[in-house]
């Protein structure tokens, strides 16, 4: 074994030297090419854009690139299920190889969620509340109602749908509106000796409505089920959505000889 000569100073000198050397040299091959080497120092890659790519997609996409990916759904109408809508890092970022890509995709089915009361509210209010609860707008419809632009029904496929009713995010809700009275006044049409359901259909289908029915006794010549008074009198001037009261005889009812009139709520 060779012996390393130390009998000078100068001797020493070298050997500290030497020492020094090498440990400067691992120290250098270790910072600048060991730890480069094994962990890609300086070496960046571009993350790439994956916005409106499909989930099938993605995997052998990431994998070219050395990236993995890691994945969760939310629910948005009007775009393909499964199609990426937001990533993180964004696109053009530099990382890492083998750097974790967190992707969020459209969810296959739409979760379900309480339908909302609308009515009474009016449209604009209802249109906020729709939007907030990923509910859509369908189909607006207008009848007679002194209410105007107030949501009267709430409908679904033609159906109308009650609060708390389960119902798929993304679907379209059709509202029923009142049109208000307007200002245009034609001539109310006469429904006395029709019978009830007639009067009723007759006033309805004229733009009125049906408000309260009472009865009333029954004169001589009049007839068990029919109407014998209305207010307002036909003839007169009404608007669209206007309230006629209608007083009616009771069927069986026997005409009263001292032509007196009473009333029953």
């Amino acid at each position: 074994m060779a012996k390393i000569s130390t009998q000078s100073r100068k001797d020493l000198f070298v050997h500290i030297g030497i020492v020094v050397s090498l440990i400067l040299v691992f120290f250098l091959g270790f910072f600048f090419i060991y730890l480069p080497f094994t962990t890609n120092h300086g070496e960046a890659i571009t993350v790439p854009d994956l916005r409106k790519k499909n989930l099938s997609e993605i995997e052998d996409f990431l994998d070219s690139r050395d990236l993995r990916y890691e994945v969760d759904s939310t629910y948005v109408a009007n775009i393909p299920p499964l199609t990426v809508i937001q990533q993180y890092p964004k696109p053009g970022a530099k990382v890492k190889e083998g750097r974790k890509i967190y992707i969020t995709v459209v969810a296959l089915t739409a979760p379900l969620i309480k339908m909302p009361k609308l009515t009474d509210m009016t449209h604009r209010s209802a249109q906020m509340q729709l939007k907030s609860l990923g509910l859509e707008e369908g189909t607006i419809s207008y009848v007679p109602d002194m209410a105007q632009n107030a949501v009267l029904r709430q409908m679904y496929k033609g159906v109308e749908i009650l609060p708390g009713q389960p119902i798929a995010k993304g679907s379209k809700i059709d509202l029923e509106l009142g049109e208000g009275l307007g200002s245009a006044q034609f001539e109310l049409p006469s429904v006395i000796g029709m019978p009830l359901d007639e009067a009723k259909v007759q006033i309805v289908g004229a733009g009125l409505k049906v408000g309260q029915v009472m009865e009333i006794t029954a004169e001589e010549g009049q007839i068990p089920g029919t109407v014998a008074k209305q207010n307002p009198e036909g003839g007169g001037k009404v608007r669209i959505g206007d309230v006629i009261d209608l007083w009616v005889i009771p069927a069986g009812a026997e005409p009263n000889a001292t032509n007196g009139e009473s009333t029953q709520p």
